[in-house]
């Protein structure tokens, strides 16, 4: 249940355009530090995953691994997506709070 919250606020942030999806914008919108979250797919390479927590961590950008690629891709009106950036801090914010009892619950 709390996973599907997820996906439909990421979907809500979509619409608002205030989300950056794919390996390259998701990088750019850290490096430009337009990210205020970051959220990585748990079936994405140990590669991506190694190289977004590495520039989150640098950037200081908060970064999730959540949901299967699909998911994620198809929360955002999208096909696949391995990684995507949250580009408004209340939307990251509330996501985050979410993305927090998701961890607990499971």
């Amino acid at each position: 249940m709390q996973q599907d919250k997820i996906l439909s606020m990421l979907g809500l942030a979509a619409k608002a355009g205030k989300i950056a999806s794919g390996e390259f914008s998701t990088e750019k919108a850290v490096k430009s530090q337009r990210a205020f979250l970051v959220i990585v797919s748990v079936e994405a390479s140990e590669n991506t995953k190694k190289m977004f927590r590495n520039m989150c961590v640098f950037y200081q950008v908060p970064m999730y691994l959540y949901a299967p690629k699909e998911s994620l891709g198809h929360a955002i009106g999208k096909q696949y997506r391995a990684s995507l950036a949250v580009l408004d801090e209340g939307f990251a914010a509330s996501l985050i709070e979410k993305l927090e009892l998701a961890d607990k619950t499971e």
